[in-house]
Formats: C-alpha cells, sequence, structure tokens
C-alpha cells in the first residue's frame, strides 16, 4: 500500500491504540458518529450519539521512546449538543452529532463545526495555562475587598498553574432546516460553509448565525413526485464557487455559484449508465451515495455506494475513472440485508495525505485500502484480539462460496452488528482512525 508519503509498497500496518469501554454491553449514548482529523494532524475528534465531542491530541515525538510517535490521547470532551424537541411538529431532535469539521488554524485557539439535525455550532477550543494574581479590588477567592482598607496600588501578575482546555460555543446556526442536515463544509476561502439536508443546501457565512442562502433546492412542489434526496455535499478543495451535492440516485451534481444564486441547474451531471445484466430489486437502494470527497488535489472526487467505491475525474463526467469493490460478497446477500435494514448503511470514505490510496469501511469490523497506482486493495480488521502493541495487522479474505481456504472467513459467518461506517487519514502521516460502533481504533504504519 502507498502511504501518505507515497513511495512504500510494503506498508504494514500495526495497531497504535484503542480507545472507550471493552463492554459488550453497549449504551447507545456511546456509538460514535463522527471521526475527523484536523489539518495538521495533531488533533482527532469524535462525535457521538449522545451528543459529546471528544477531542485526542497526538504526543509529541519522544527521543527515549520512538514508538511513542502516533499515540493520541483525550485532550478535551464537551457536550456538544443537547436533546431537545419540536414542539410545534411534535418532533424530538436528537442530541447525536452528525459531522464535525475542523477550521483552518489562525491563532493559538482552534476552531470547530459540529453539528446535530437540526443546529449547527461553532465551537472554540482553547488552552489556559496562566492565572492572573494580585487584583486590588479583589481578594484571591473572588471576593471583594473594602475599599477603604486599600493603601497600596499593586500591579497583577500571571502565574502559572495546570493547563486548562477550554470549549466554547461562539456561533450557533440555527432553524434553517427543515429536514435533517447530513453535511457541513467549510469552503476554501474559510469565510463560508455549507449545510445540506435532505432536500436543501444552505450557504452561511461563520460570523453571521441568523442569515443563510438557500443555494440548492430540490423539493417538488408536491411532495409526492419526490424521487431523490441529496445525501452527501462538499465545497471543492481550491475553488470557492465550486461544490457538488449527491443523490439517492446515485449521481453527483457540480455546481458553481457564480452562475446564479440558487444553483438550480448543475453546471456537471456525473452519471454512470447502470448494466442492465445487473439490475434487481434493490438497484435503487445500493446505487444511493452514502458519502463524496473531493481529493486534496481537488482533480477527483470519491463516492461510496452500498457496494463499491467510484472515483471520478473532474473532467469526465460519463463514467468514473476507477471502479473498487468494497465487499461484493453481499450481492447474493441482499435479500437479507434488506429485512434487517444494514442495506441503509452509510458508509463513509476518505484519501490518504497524497490521494494514491483510498479507505473505507465494511462489516464484521473490516475495513478496505485500496491503492490506486498499483491497482491492489487490501482487507484488513479492527478488533481486541489483535490489539497487543505494535501488533502486525494481518490481511483477511472473505470466502463468497465453494471450498474454504484456511485463513478465509465465510460470508455466513460475518457479523452484521459489527460495522466499521466513520474512518479518517491523518493529512500528512500513516495514522488512520477507525470507529467500531463505540470504540477508536488507531493504527499506525510499522517502523522498523
Amino acid at each position: 500500500m502507498a502511504g501518505a508519503g507515497g513511495g512504500n509498497n510494503d506498508l504494514q500496518w500495526c495497531f497504535s491504540q484503542v480507545k472507550g469501554a471493552i463492554d459488550d454491553d453497549v449504551a447507545e449514548a456511546d456509538i460514535i458518529s463522527t471521526v475527523e482529523f484536523n489539518h495538521s494532524g495533531e488533533l482527532l475528534a469524535t462525535g457521538d450519539k449522545g451528543g459529546r465531542v471528544v477531542i485526542f491530541q497526538q504526543e509529541t515525538e519522544n527521543k527515549s521512546q520512538p514508538q511513542s510517535r502516533g499515540e493520541y490521547n483525550v485532550y478535551s470532551t464537551f457536550q456538544s449538543h443537547e436533546p431537545e424537541f419540536d414542539y410545534l411538529k411534535s418532533l424530538e431532535i436528537e442530541e447525536k452529532i452528525n459531522k464535525i469539521r475542523w477550521l483552518p488554524q489562525k491563532n493559538a485557539a482552534q476552531f470547530l463545526l459540529s453539528t446535530n439535525d437540526k443546529t449547527i455550532k461553532l465551537w472554540k477550543i482553547s488552552e489556559r495555562d496562566k492565572r492572573p494574581e494580585g487584583y486590588n479590588l479583589k481578594e484571591e477567592d473572588g471576593r471583594y475587598r473594602d475599599s477603604t482598607t486599600i493603601t497600596t496600588l499593586r500591579v497583577p501578575v500571571f502565574r502559572p498553574m495546570d493547563l486548562m482546555v477550554e470549549a466554547s460555543p461562539r456561533r450557533v446556526f440555527a432553524n434553517a432546516h427543515t429536514y435533517h442536515i447530513n453535511s457541513i463544509s467549510v469552503n476554501s476561502d474559510n469565510e463560508t460553509y455549507l449545510s445540506a439536508d435532505d432536500l436543501r443546501v444552505n450557504l452561511w457565512h461563520l460570523e453571521i448565525t441568523d442569515r443563510s442562502f438557500n443555494i440548492v433546492d430540490i423539493k417538488p412542489a408536491n411532495m409526492e413526485e419526490l424521487t431523490e434526496v441529496i445525501t452527501a455535499a462538499e465545497f471543492h478543495p481550491d475553488q470557492c464557487n465550486t461544490f457538488v451535492y449527491s443523490s439517492s440516485k446515485g449521481t453527483i451534481r457540480l455546481c458553481d455559484m457564480r452562475a446564479s444564486a440558487l444553483c438550480d441547474k448543475h453546471s456537471k451531471l456525473f452519471e454512470e449508465p447502470e448494466d442492465p445484466s445487473n439490475r434487481s430489486f434493490f438497484s435503487e437502494i445500493i446505487s444511493s451515495i452514502s458519502d463524496v470527497k473531493f481529493s486534496h488535489s481537488g482533480r477527483y472526487m470519491m463516492t461510496r455506494d452500498y457496494l463499491s467505491v467510484k472515483i471520478w475525474d473532474l473532467n469526465m463526467e460519463n463514467r468514473p475513472v476507477e471502479t473498487y469493490q468494497v465487499h461484493e460478497y453481499l450481492r447474493s446477500k441482499l435479500c437479507s440485508l434488506y429485512e434487517n435494514d444494514c442495506i441503509f448503511d452509510k458508509f463513509e470514505c476518505c484519501w490518504n495525505g497524497n490521494d494514491s490510496v483510498v479507505m473505507t469501511g465494511s462489516y464484521n469490523n473490516f475495513f478496505r485500502m485500496l491503492d490506486r497506482g498499483q491497482r491492489r486493495d487490501v482487507t484488513l480488521e479492527a478488533s481486541r484480539e489483535n490489539s497487543k502493541p505494535r501488533q502486525v495487522l494481518k490481511p483477511r479474505r472473505v470466502c463468497a462460496g465453494g471450498k474454504r481456504k484456511k485463513d478465509e472467513i465465510s460470508v455466513d459467518s460475518l457479523d452484521f452488528n459489527k460495522k466499521i461506517l466513520h474512518t479518517a487519514w491523518h493529512p500528512q502521516e500513516n495514522i488512520i482512525a477507525v470507529a467500531t460502533t463505540n470504540n477508536l481504533y488507531i493504527f499506525q504504519e510499522k517502523v522498523n
């Protein structure tokens, strides 16, 4: 596998850390719902169904313990969203964090956007390691002094204290979405961002909370004529006027905000003609796109549907330039996956630092690495059994039918309750974060 730095074809992954409780009895609130590295990779944020955000910080390299490179420890934990109730519609609004997006760092503080189904919040994460002492009008415990007893003037000084990490909400962007928010994406101008729900995409300014611009609206006048919904949306990494949104029909539309205020006419439509031989009752469900991500270079975009990952060149709309099967062996199991609702699972995908490898999750706590240059792929597993420090991950193989080889696992023995929906790749190093239900696994490149 080529890595973030590229070049090395025989990259091996080894276990680094696992975060979260070991219990088999998983609390619903502890299920991880999003994972995101910041732009330097120093911080890693996770959001869960309980509305909490946990931020991990990468340890600086220790000369005496070079193997500690890549270790992440808890930096800050805060409650981002609370459960709410919409009295007008008699609907409960879950606190579950749907997405986290970091803003590029401009000063000592870090900023991130987090969203649940309805409300987006901008959080400031800052450090304090000094406190002021020697006030004139106040005692050290905060009580005010009797002004008649003050005979000398003191100059307050800063004294060192234990490091405190504070998370404070700076902006709350609410009341703009009728449907559930599925995506947020920060623009390359670092001033605006978009938020998408099932039928609309809104454009916000990071400083303005009471106004957003509706830039896409696919809601029909008669809801009975509704044929598709928006599943994901993202800004281009360099061109601040360009964004894409994907649909449940397997199409991706690229829009240019310079063309008109309401981007109801797309600039490009990316769609692959359907193979008639593969047509089935489930065709439309499995062609629904669950995630779309631009490459760091901005030349390509990757989409994930139920069974495959596709890489599209922005200059070619009629078909993807690369298609990778993620778990083709499940095609024969679609009926049972429909009955247990797994067919509606929304798998995400991510690029490595130089766009040479892509990663996405599967069932049985398997995740897939797809090497674009070598046209090779490997299946790895995140499990407690493989969680000895520095243990190299062995490739896993699934037997779809016929005689099973010694190292293979039968498709019938896959556990569909164990699934990896959320993964993230460090932007500069070969370090990956993989979320399995309530645990966060961190793997890194094996260092000889």
